[in-house]
């Protein structure tokens, strides 16, 4: 990857629309090669997707919550269990593991506390091997989204 590769990059996190001409401008490079940058960029893997960045306020998505997730067992099939059930719930916008207590962090939004609350009765608890679940309300969003440092 060179500078081209990552202004490439800088430019598509701005803005993903981005015509190939006005893109290939930007950067100080020919259209043709500027496009079979970004399909190398893509086939790699590097650019895993497009999409549109939504204002979860505007679509009725006002509550937030970070819930801590620790698993009775954390042998092999415990996590891979929990790991693929959780993509099921479409409430969990992220989902990492973590080292050490708890065993995961889970990024929840949904649109008051009554569905926050049947989404952990429902589906949180539910999830395979949950020993313990905490959690702790979002008050204000202050970065989201960011593009990566490049």
């Amino acid at each position: 990857m060179d500078d081209y590769d990552r202004k490439i990059l800088a430019e598509l996190q701005k803005d993903g629309r981005l015509s190939l001409t006005d893109l290939a401008e930007r950067i100080g490079l020919s259209l043709s090669p500027c496009h079979r940058r970004v399909r190398a960029l893509e086939d790699a893997g590097i650019i895993a997707d497009y999409r549109a960045t939504i204002d979860p306020a505007a679509v009725g998505l006002n509550f937030a919550a970070i819930v801590f997730v620790t698993l009775r067992a954390t042998d092999r099939e415990s996590v891979r269990a929990f790991e693929v059930a959780v993509p099921g719930v479409p409430e969990i916008i992220q989902a990492q593991r973590l080292f050490g207590d708890p065993d995961y962090i889970l990024n929840v939004i949904t649109t008051d506390l009554a569905a926050y609350q049947k989404l952990w009765d429902d589906s949180l608890s539910t999830l395979p091997n949950v020993l313990r679940l905490t959690s702790t309300l979002v008050m204000k969003s202050i970065v989201q989204g960011r593009p990566l440092p490049l």
